[in-house]
Order: structure tokens, then sequence, then C-alpha cells
């Protein structure tokens, strides 16, 4: 009577992303493909594909964060993630779209810093045809 209980006894239950080691939800992504696909998406696509997702958003974030701790700021907002995008060659390729709040990368350009030497006056133009002066 002692093996009584063990056999109706189940393992834990363990969802896709938790085998696959992953945080993103391998099914959302699955039902989000076939949602947008409108066919059968197999396992191993929606796994990948959690798992690319999750990737990204891990290196966008780890930069964020580096662009924050630079700033000496705790909190990560849109106007960090928009410069740890711009600063990353390959991720600004990939995010071309705007992030709202995000700000733009500061740049002036040369040509409107001006020059640093001392203005001289222009001369004054004339018009001979017209006979007046201007200044």
């Amino acid at each position: 009577m002692a093996d009584v209980g063990k056999a109706g006894a189940k393992r834990p239950t363990r969802t896709r992303s938790q085998r696959a080691g992953l945080v993103f939800p391998v099914t959302r992504v699955q039902k989000a493909l076939k949602k947008k696909i409108g066919r059968s998406v197999s396992g191993p696509a929606a796994l990948y594909g959690a798992a690319i997702i999750e990737y990204l958003a891990a290196e966008i974030l780890d930069l964020a964060a580096s662009v924050a701790k630079d700033n000496k700021t705790k909190r990560v907002t849109p106007r960090h993630l928009v410069l740890a995008i711009r600063s990353d060659d390959e991720l600004d390729q990939l995010c071309q779209g705007t992030i709202a709040g995000g700000g733009v990368i500061p740049h002036v350009h040369r040509f409107l810093m001006g020059n640093k030497a001392p203005a001289t006056q222009t001369p004054a133009i004339t018009n001979n045809n017209i006979g007046f002066t201007l200044s």
C-alpha cells in the first residue's frame, strides 16, 4: 500500500519557454505568427522567433542601461533607448522607425557653427542702374 499515490503523481508542467530557457513566450509568438501568416506554423519556427526577439531586446536594453549609467541615472527612458539604438550601426539599420519621446541625436553641422575669426563688415551693395546704395 505504500505505492498508492505515486502512480497518480504528475510532473509539474513546464512551458515551452521554460524548456528552452527563454523569457519570451514561445506560444504567444506562435499565435502571432499564425495570425499574421494565416496557416500553420511549426514549433521550432516559433521557438526561433522568440529567441531572436529575446536576444534583440536584451541587446537594446543592455546598451540603453549603459547609456543611462553614463548619464548617471538609474531609470532607462525612451531617450536612452534612442541613443543606444542610434549609436550601434546594425541596430540603427534594423530599427529605422521613431520612438515616441526619444528626441534626436545631438549633432550640429560645422557650417552652422560659424567662423571663429572676427567678422568683417561686408561692403555696401551699389546698384548703378537705379542710382541708390544699400547698406
